[in-house]
């Protein structure tokens, strides 16, 4: 199955307003409130989001766990939890697996619409654009292989992080 750049945006924008299946929410392994992205979906999200993730108790790197998206627009939101940048090709490998155990679960939850923000390029410190190659391939080597039609929305705080994705869409062969 070939992925259609039409499955695939980047677009600037708070991941928070976007009214999608799901968007994706980079916690730390404990799931534990945070700062970034994590403290912008708890806010919005409501006091419900930091009681389900307190029962679930745990994300491991490289891992995701679903829960609802409560007072979000997006129905449901999936965390995960990203290594912190050291250059090494095992870290590479743990981001990759963030993006898709992340598509695994969507799958499993009939998820058509799925936002991500940069997972792991904030207080984690992975360079914008290694992170950017890291996710779009994970992205598209699961699309690649998925029988189900997700679009993945690339939810980006910059305008150079979302040129960035557009310029890899753009390089897709179009069938």
């Amino acid at each position: 199955m070939t992925v259609l750049p039409d499955r695939l945006t980047a677009i600037e924008a708070d991941i928070t307003t976007l009214a999608v299946d799901a968007i994706v929410n980079a916690a730390n392994a404990q799931l534990l409130p945070g700062g970034g992205v994590d403290g912008a979906i708890r806010r919005a999200a409501g006091p419900k989001l930091t009681q389900a993730t307190a029962r679930i108790g745990a994300c491991p790197t490289g891992t995701a766990v679903i829960t609802g998206g409560y007072d979000l627009p997006a129905r449901h939101v999936i965390h995960t939890a990203a290594p912190v940048w050291d250059g090494s090709e095992k870290q590479d490998a743990l981001l990759a697996s963030c993006y898709t155990s992340a598509l695994i679960l969507a799958d499993a939850h009939g998820i058509a619409s799925i936002a991500f923000p940069a997972i792991g390029t904030g207080i984690y410190g992975w360079p914008s654009e290694h992170a950017a190659k890291i996710a779009f391939g994970a992205v598209v080597r699961h699309l690649s292989a998925s029988a189900a039609q997700n679009t993945v929305i690339f939810c980006c705080f910059s305008a150079d992080d979302r040129e960035r994705y557009a310029h890899l869409i753009a390089a897709l062969p179009r069938t």
